[in-house]
């Protein structure tokens, strides 16, 4: 596929095919046509790719993207194409075209494993939803069908990893926590260790004072042993800086630094813009812009609050860091009425990530996993 009418029509698929479900939120058709376009995508320097659409009777049935990220595969000694961006009617003899199509496409660039849903890097979107269909999904995480994984284990895919998602309500009402045990840390780190969390003033502080650099550097080092991560480069930084900057508010972006100014911990949260892009029918222009401004900057009574990602550097993971971003964060959520937070995805095997909840009142309200299936 290569021209920008086809690129478009790939794009649109997901929403035509979701647009009369309320839990799903839609590609954004600007962001992902730059994603698409190696002239604005840095990952284009250690991944290629190939988009292909099922079609029957002239009529789109499925989509896929196949991707190779060599980056990813040099650091984990591996040789997989992910397959990504997948949407398909509920017919395996779409599914398995697609999946497919895909195995070949690796063979022939010399590939030995399929994996996905996958995307250029692990801030794509990744995974595929296997419980929590009837849940909200947000605009950095995918949404499918009951039906996608039972087509997955039809055409002989089998569990690659599994992600959580929680979500975790802000402590008041009914909803109860152990904040208090957040602040003692917090204060407690703040004295051992002079440990302190950076208010911004304005997003040109932000930029101006190099934070966008900063946060994604504890990105690179906090999730270098994860699943499928490879390291961002300051062109990619800048892109997802100027992706989500727009929609960022600055207070809560909980930046921990050490005495010294190290930056060593983040936390990035924006108010939940789900219904604004299904509203918008995830197109930014002509008109989407006002529903997403609303959402950002008129909704007097927001309710969930997405956690983009938080991280800490593995040095400073054991001492507290990860309290001083909560106790930052809670009181405001608190005062701006949110009713919960949804947080990123966290890998169902990473202890220490899960643990950080235990005294937060939360529930996993959806789980997803990517799948394998050795090249034939």
């Amino acid at each position: 596929m290569s021209s920008q009418k086809d690129l478009k029509r790939f794009i649109r698929f997901s929403w035509e095919l979701y647009k009369d479900c309320e839990y799903a939120v839609p590609d954004f058709l600007e962001d992902t046509l730059d994603t698409f376009n190696p002239k604005k995508n840095p990952a284009f320097k250690f991944c290629e790719a190939d988009f292909f659409l099922a079609e029957r009777d002239g009529k789109i049935v499925g989509r896929v993207a196949a991707i190779i990220n060599h980056k990813a595969n040099e650091c984990w000694n591996q040789k997989h194409v992910r397959f990504g961006w997948v949407d398909f009617i509920d017919d395996v003899e779409v599914s398995a075209l697609l999946l497919d199509t895909v195995e070949q496409w690796g063979r022939e660039h010399g590939m030995d494993t399929m994996v996905g849903p996958l995307g250029f890097t692990d801030l794509d979107l990744e995974g595929m939803l296997t419980d929590g269909f009837d849940q909200l999904s947000t605009m950095n995480s995918i949404y499918n069908y009951p039906y996608y994984p039972e087509h997955m284990k039809q055409l002989g895919m089998e569990k690659e990893v599994g992600w959580v998602e929680r979500k975790v309500y802000v402590p008041k009402g009914d909803h109860t926590a152990n904040k208090d045990k957040y602040f003692r840390i917090a204060e407690m780190v703040k004295k051992r260790y002079g440990f302190r969390v950076h208010s911004f003033k304005s997003k040109s502080e932000i930029r101006k004072g190099d934070y966008i650099r900063k946060v994604l550097t504890v990105v690179n080092k906090s999730y270098a042993q994860l699943y499928g991560f490879s390291q961002m480069d300051e062109a990619q930084m800048l892109q997802y800086a100027d992706q989500y900057l727009p929609y960022l508010d600055k207070r809560y972006l909980s930046v921990v630094e050490t005495a010294e100014g190290e930056v060593i911990g983040m936390g990035i949260c924006i108010t939940s813009l789900s219904r604004a892009i299904q509203k918008a029918k995830a197109k930014l222009f002509p008109f989407g812009w006002f529903h997403m401004a609303k959402a950002l900057w008129f909704n007097r009574h927001p309710q969930v609050l997405d956690m983009l990602l938080v991280g800490v550097t593995p040095e400073y993971q054991d001492k507290g860091a990860n309290a001083l971003i909560f106790a930052d964060i809670i009181p405001k959520a608190m005062k701006d009425g949110y009713q919960w937070a949804e947080t990123h995805h966290q890998l169902e095997d990473n202890v220490p990530s899960q643990a950080q909840w235990k005294n937060l009142d939360c529930d996993i309200h959806k789980r997803r996993c990517a799948w394998r299936r050795t090249i034939r």
